[in-house]
């Protein structure tokens, strides 16, 4: 059983979100109102967050930014559920941290196929230990990558994606693998959501001195 916040406005479907976490067995959550929504999922520490992007008060794509930039919430999982149907949107929030994407309208089994993958990937977490490969080193415990320019903490997705390629280095690893490895092989993904997350990893190997370290090979994969 998990703990599982959802964060929606609209009544109705709060309590019919609430109802089908109940069925499937999780303890499902929600805040006490719209203000210091981040504050209010740090104090319930829930397992997991289905988060909606259109809310009163703030948008969700703050809250979700607030949330990865608290050190206590950082690492919550979190699936942005929403009616909102642009690619941007999508975008953008996979860019800020957020774990996966659901769109409305969507079938219960569908939202209960990403929650399970989701819960297992956090429940699996990653071995401690310290994984190098050229100018950086990862540990793999605490998330934090360090390079030639420093170190930076890496998000889940970030983590798992980097933790595959070291492992892998020198040889190219499949997109198919690299989603696998982040949404199970049940889960249902747009394969544009895997591009956000290398390129945001991308960026983390950028900060800490390692630009050009990730190799983008057209049709095939990464490698590092």
């Amino acid at each position: 059983m998990a703990r599982i916040m959802a964060i929606e406005d609209d009544a109705a479907a709060r309590e019919a979100l609430m109802a089908l976490l109940a069925r499937a067995g999780h303890e499902p959550l929600a805040p006490a109102g719209f203000d210091a929504l981040a504050s209010q999922v740090e104090a319930a520490a829930p397992d997991l967050v289905l988060l909606d992007l259109t809310l009163p008060v703030r948008d969700g794509v703050s809250i979700l930014r607030e949330l990865r930039a608290s050190e206590a919430t950082a690492r919550v999982p979190v699936i942005c559920v929403t009616s909102r149907t642009d690619e941007l949107d999508e975008v953008n929030a996979m860019g800020l941290g957020a774990d996966d994407y659901v769109t409305k309208p969507f079938s219960p089994a569908v939202l209960l196929a990403h929650v399970e993958a989701l819960l297992r990937r956090s429940a699996t977490g990653a071995p401690a230990a310290r994984l190098a490969c050229g100018p950086i080193s990862l540990d793999v415990a605490s998330a934090e990558l360090r390079g030639p320019k420093g170190s930076v903490e890496l998000t889940k997705n970030e983590l798992r994606l980097l933790a595959l390629l070291i492992r892998n280095a020198g040889a190219i690893v499949s997109r198919q693998a690299l989603m696998a490895e982040l949404w199970g092989q049940d889960a249902f993904v747009d394969d544009n959501t895997l591009t956000v997350n290398v390129n945001r990893l991308r960026r983390s190997l950028d900060e800490v001195g390692a630009r050009g370290l990730l190799a983008t090979h057209r049709g095939l994969g990464y490698s590092l």
